[in-house]
């Protein structure tokens, strides 16, 4: 054909012929796909046929994370999402509907939080809250209404732990199930589907990606519950998108490494704040003066614990101000889990919304700091935290 335009969109559409396998999987940065016949478009989109019709129904690099994710949480199918949020949403709305009730923890992160509150009440789906480092609590707090219970394997902001062994098997007996916000263990830690969870999600901007550079989302279950959970995302443009997932992919082939450096900064510079002047508590698994310790020593691989802490200064939220403006290696920002340490105040963010009563139900406090410890020596993290938190 001679049409130049004709012969420069045909030219730069042609797929080049590869006879070796890439090492690293492409980046199908695509809207669409082009198929054989009306037939093939229904079955795929229907996902009665595998293949690819448009990236908010799936996407090869999506799909390359979506089985690495299943691989090591130990599922049968994952999803990916544009964001954790778009995990936990579709995750959630897969399992409840109108007049439902989920349960979920008093300490929980503030976008979760932020949903239940204000928008799953326009769905007629209702929610409460309990302490979850008591098992029998969270067992007796599950009522008539209750559809779904909700738990984080180490809180958002506080790091209380969920026995998830007992209490998943506990509503199980009442025919409820339970999905799990991994987060804060990332798979490298902890595999709560192995415990009988129903669904795991994280969010892929944390620890999986791990370089504060992407945003994004997965969930992983049994193939029933991700299908369930599908049509609630790509109906809801809840898709991730080919170049996030790129990057989940790269994150989790240092994740191990990344993993083992952040549980053994953690525990160094918990165990290097403990004590110190202005500091009236270190919330972290890995202490033995956490309580729910023993379950992190169960729970978590090899009793590592991670990255995150919560510090508690004595001094409150004056004190908790002034310790901001003050830090100089760690940096004050939203967001956690990356190889750059972060410190951010949930009373003043993530559940600015709480009052002082609520801050204290949920176990916080107006001098509680939510600090995420990265990849940097250790002792020029304790150095500066601790100057910090001086009176």
């Amino acid at each position: 054909m001679p049409g130049f335009s004709t012969r420069a969109i045909q030219a730069a559409g042609r797929m080049p012929e590869v006879a070796q396998t890439p090492v690293t999987v492409p980046i199908y940065q695509t809207s669409t796909f082009e198929v054989g016949s009306a037939a093939e478009l229904e079955e795929i989109l229907e996902f009665r046929r595998p293949g690819h019709s448009y990236t908010r129904y799936s996407n090869p690099t999506h799909e390359a994370f979506e089985a690495a994710m299943a691989d090591l949480e130990g599922g049968e199918a994952g999803l990916a999402t544009a964001s954790g949020m778009a995990a936990i949403h579709g995750a959630m709305l897969s399992f409840v509907q109108s007049g439902d009730e989920v349960l979920a923890p008093a300490a929980l992160y503030g976008g979760t939080l932020g949903m239940l509150g204000q928008v799953m009440p326009r769905y007629g789906i209702s929610y409460r809250l309990v302490r979850t480092g008591n098992a029998d609590q969270v067992i007796a707090a599950i009522g008539p209404k209750t559809r779904l219970v909700w738990l984080e394997t180490i809180a958002n902001p506080t790091t209380e732990m969920a026995d998830l062994a007992t209490i998943t098997a506990a509503a199980h007996e009442r025919g409820i199930p339970v999905g799990v916000d991994n987060t804060f263990a990332s798979p490298y830690l902890c595999n709560p589907l192995s415990m009988g969870v129903d669904l795991v999600v994280h969010s892929v901007t944390k620890y999986i990606g791990g370089h504060s550079d992407l945003i994004g989302g997965v969930m992983v279950g049994s193939r029933e519950r991700i299908a369930e959970a599908r049509e609630i995302v790509v109906n809801t443009g809840g898709n991730a998108n080919p170049f996030e997932a790129f990057l989940a992919l790269r994150g989790l082939k240092t994740l191990a490494v990344r993993m083992d450096r952040h549980s053994a900064n953690g525990l160094a510079v918990a165990m290097g704040l403990e004590g110190r002047p202005g500091i009236a508590r270190v919330h972290y698994p890995g202490l033995p003066s956490h309580p729910q310790h023993g379950l992190a020593q169960r729970e978590l691989r090899d009793g590592q614990a991670g990255g995150m802490m919560a510090v508690e200064l004595s001094g409150g939220r004056p004190a908790a101000e002034r310790f901001l403006d003050r830090v100089r290696v760690v940096k004050h920002a939203t967001s956690l889990a990356g190889v750059e340490s972060l410190v951010s105040h949930p009373a003043s963010s993530s559940h600015r919304q709480y009052n002082d009563d609520e801050l204290a139900a949920a176990g916080l406090t107006g001098g509680m700091l939510r600090v995420s410890i990265g990849l940097e020596d250790a002792e020029d993290l304790v150095e500066d935290l601790a100057a910090a938190a001086a009176d």
